[in-house]
């Protein structure tokens, strides 16, 4: 996909994802008391464990670093036309305003995803937590599309775009010092507080703030996430710095245009 295109989804799809858990206290039958006890004590320990910044199950320790995935962008092309005036009348959740933008939006909430529809057929799903819930995602796109007696695939190659993670090393940074030691580091602070810094091997960019929070975006895989922050972290120790990951969960982002850069290479 081209730059313009890419630039397009994320002014359309940027949006904050929540999850809201309730706990019914009421209406539970006498012979389930000691259960409710159980799962209190349960409930307990799991707080507790976050308080303490035990990793959860959305953050994953790989090398160095805790990684939480933020973000993944899957694309995918059925080959086949896609009559987006259809879909938006006899498909819930959907939104299409061709004036604006050529793609239909469809929202899911299991697992939590939006997906860019195209009359051509290609796709681009955004907003899953994880590589293996953006393919569910996409696949489920795909088997609505075929209720609707279009002969979509039933299998199709679907390739990750870009992966949006966060991490943290436990520091209070001088990222005008950084940028000044730093060769390739970008710091305009006046106009975005985090510096920016782009490696090639693997291709990605990086936001680093004072705080010690760090955002990378533009990987393919896990894999080449945490191979990135390897190497930024030597960048930073060949200037002087001493560079602790965080053993606590990375705070949450709140994704934005400012908070993910543009990926280091655009597929065309």
């Amino acid at each position: 996909m081209g730059k313009k295109f890419k630039n397009k989804i994320s002014k359309k799809l940027a949006k904050k994802s929540q999850t809201k858990v309730k706990v019914m206290k009421k209406g539970l039958p006498k012979a389930k008391k000691v259960s409710q006890r159980k799962v209190g004590r349960v409930t307990m320990k799991a707080k507790a464990g976050a308080s303490q910044g035990k990793v959860t199950p959305q953050t994953q320790i790989r090398g160095n670093f805790n990684i939480k995935v933020e973000n993944v962008v899957a694309f995918a092309s059925l080959g086949v036309d896609i009559p987006l005036k259809r879909l938006v009348v006899e498909v819930e959740n959907t939104e299409y305003e061709p004036e604006q933008f050529p793609g239909l939006v469809y929202r899911q909430q299991d697992p939590r995803a939006a997906a860019l529809i195209f009359s051509s057929g290609k796709i681009v799903c955004t907003g899953a937590k994880s590589i293996e819930n953006a393919k569910i995602a996409m696949n489920k796109v795909a088997d609505r599309i075929r209720l609707l007696g279009i002969k979509a695939p039933k299998v199709f190659p679907i390739e990750i775009e870009n992966i949006v993670a966060s991490s943290k090393i436990d520091a209070k940074l001088n990222l005008e010092e950084i940028a000044f030691m730093l060769e390739n580091a970008e710091y305009e602070p006046e106009q975005f507080p985090g510096l920016v810094f782009r490696i090639t091997e693997p291709r990605v960019a990086f936001l680093l703030f004072s705080s010690g929070k760090i955002i990378c975006t533009g990987a393919h895989s896990l894999e080449d996430v945490s191979k990135a922050l390897d190497k930024f972290k030597e960048k930073l120790e060949e200037i002087g710095l001493k560079v602790t990951p965080s053993k606590e969960e990375p705070p949450k982002i709140t994704p934005s245009k400012e908070e993910t850069p543009k990926p280091a290479h655009s597929k065309s």
